[in-house]
């Protein structure tokens, strides 16, 4: 294969594209390097080696060989989680698309970050132990989407008013300013129930199996507070929730 190195970590597949008559281009978030881009050539031929685990939501320990392009190649890889009850669930695998693509298009850096990567695993995990509707649980979803925001480097600011620091009367969210803000701050922000700013915080504080309960009215204030962060902050837009 010729001079390069050989990179070996933990991935996950957030997007598999056919390319040319057999090969696959994966955007790969991996434990080691971030987010990467790697070709596997043959992936789709019917004897390959590589057999169905190069679709998305797989977890992977993989050998990749760093050449002088921009895409990796992918020499071995083998299965450490196929997430098989979340692949069987039409709400499952919305949720895990929802999930990667947000990944995807938040972490686009090619150094690692473990908090998000953890984050991934974890919540693939969550998807592929629920049945029924529950994957579609607005509730975790956007607990995992504010843990990411905060694993990104662009969690809003919860704590006081991102104007005038004001740590009461927390009535607002402006997602140019940032965060909350406080009835005397509000000009150019949307109206913030206390319910919603509370489940915020605490999904933020709390492991995401223990994803906060808020109505459907809060949850969609908390939806519009983190895209709104995200647009003005990392401009990104994300999909919606659920």
């Amino acid at each position: 294969m010729g001079a390069g190195k050989t990179l070996k970590t933990e991935a996950i597949v957030l997007r598999s594209i056919r390319y040319s008559e057999a090969d696959r281009i994966l955007h790969l978030y991996t434990a080691k390097r971030g987010r990467v881009g790697a070709i596997a050539k043959g992936a789709r031929r019917p004897k390959s080696r590589f057999g169905g685990r190069l679709e998305p939501f797989f977890r992977l320990d993989l050998l990749l060989h760093e050449g002088r392009g921009e895409l990796l190649t992918v020499t071995q890889a083998n299965t450490v989680d196929g997430y098989p009850h979340l692949r069987s669930s039409g709400p499952g695998l919305s949720a895990g698309a929802r999930a990667c693509d947000a990944v995807l298009r938040l972490l686009d850096s090619a150094e690692p970050n473990p908090p998000a990567y953890n984050l991934l695993c974890r919540y693939l995990a969550l998807l592929d132990e629920s049945s029924g509707d529950a994957p579609a649980s607005l509730a975790t979803a956007l607990s995992f989407r504010l843990k990411l925001t905060l694993a990104a480097g662009f969690s809003p600011e919860l704590a006081s008013c991102t104007r005038c620091g004001e740590a009461d009367h927390l009535v607002g969210f402006s997602g140019a300013a940032g965060g909350v803000v406080c009835a005397a701050c509000e000009a150019g922000s949307f109206p913030l129930s206390e319910d919603a700013h509370r489940f915020m915080v605490e999904a933020i504080a709390k492991p995401l199996a223990e994803a906060p309960v808020a109505g459907d009215a809060e949850l969609r204030q908390v939806e519009r507070a983190v895209g709104e962060t995200l647009e003005h902050h990392a401009h990104v837009q994300l999909r919606a929730a659920a």
